[in-house]
């Protein structure tokens, strides 16, 4: 998009991880455009939770 980011405008960034035949996730934060830069909105932690190992079948 050849869009300026303006003030006030909210975006949102979202990376995402996928593995073939299991599935993926996306990771969204929202993001507001100010006058002197940018603030994350959402207060989601990021921390990495391990699971214990499953045998996963395909989807």
């Amino acid at each position: 998009s050849q869009t300026v980011l303006q003030p006030g405008m909210v975006v949102t960034i979202e990376p995402g991880a996928y593995l073939p035949g299991i599935g993926g996730v996306r990771i969204e934060d929202d993001v507001l455009i100010t006058d002197t830069g940018a603030q994350v909105l959402n207060q989601t932690s990021k921390d990495l939770m391990l699971l214990e190992d499953q045998e996963y079948e395909s989807v």
